[in-house]
């Protein structure tokens, strides 16, 4: 008799929960996240980790990743700008999850499966070169020098990130912290990945589809400088 592969033990670092949620965002949870929810990736109803069948997931689209989509402004857009497209959004914040829910709700958008957890669990399970895009915006920086360890730009996160994502595809990274663009210009490359900028403009000026979100917003009114860096995975 097989035995249950045990659960890894993760640290993880960062807020699960802010504010107390709306009633109307209470009854998203309970109503929209089931519907959209990814199954598959929890402990619960995956204890042998078994990898992910993308083609009965979602057919023959092709699929992105959001990791850490905050408020779910940007996710959003890119599902309405690609409705042939399926995506997979990642956060563990329970605040971001319910305002992305509203937003799926009230904008009809049927092309989104939420991992509500740890982006390291939904590594476990996706197959190799499952995914053909991958963005990392405004990601938790960290700032202080003992906790740099922390921030997704590390080996931990960063090589199941390029085992699961195809030959040629892109990683867009966007932060506005100038130590977080100094690490990940070189952890990124070190796990599989390079960096395709030719001139100035094309990590100081944001992506064609962009959206700047509420984060970036703020970033912006307080002086920071916001940089747009594309790697292309080797």
């Amino acid at each position: 008799m097989s035995k249950t592969p045990p659960r890894p033990w993760r640290n993880f670092y960062g807020r699960l929960k802010g504010k107390t949620l709306h009633p109307r965002q209470e009854r998203d949870l309970e109503e929209i996240l089931p519907q959209v929810r990814l199954a598959g990736v929890g402990f619960e109803d995956n204890p042998d980790r078994d990898l992910l069948d993308m083609e009965t997931l979602f057919g023959d689209a092709p699929v992105w990743l959001e990791i850490g989509f905050g408020a779910g402004e940007h996710l959003v857009h890119q599902a309405q700008l690609h409705p042939d497209t399926r995506f997979i959004g990642v956060e563990p914040y329970v605040n971001g999850v319910a305002t992305l829910l509203g937003k799926i709700r009230r904008e009809g958008v049927e092309n989104i499966s939420v991992h509500h957890g740890d982006a390291r669990d939904l590594f476990d399970v996706l197959p190799d070169g499952a995914i053909e895009k991958a963005f990392l915006l405004y990601p938790d920086p960290w700032p202080k020098a003992r906790h740099h360890r922390r921030r997704f730009v590390t080996p931990e996160h960063l090589e199941p990130l390029q085992r699961v994502l195809a030959e040629g595809s892109e990683l867009r990274l966007a932060t506005d912290i100038p130590d977080y663009v100094r690490q990940a210009l070189e952890e990124v490359p070190k796990a599989g990945f390079t960096w395709i900028a030719r001139r100035p403009e094309d990590w100081r000026e944001p992506w064609g589809d962009w959206l700047s979100t509420r984060y970036e917003q703020k970033a912006l009114r307080e002086g920071r400088v916001p940089h747009y860096l594309t790697f292309r995975r080797g």
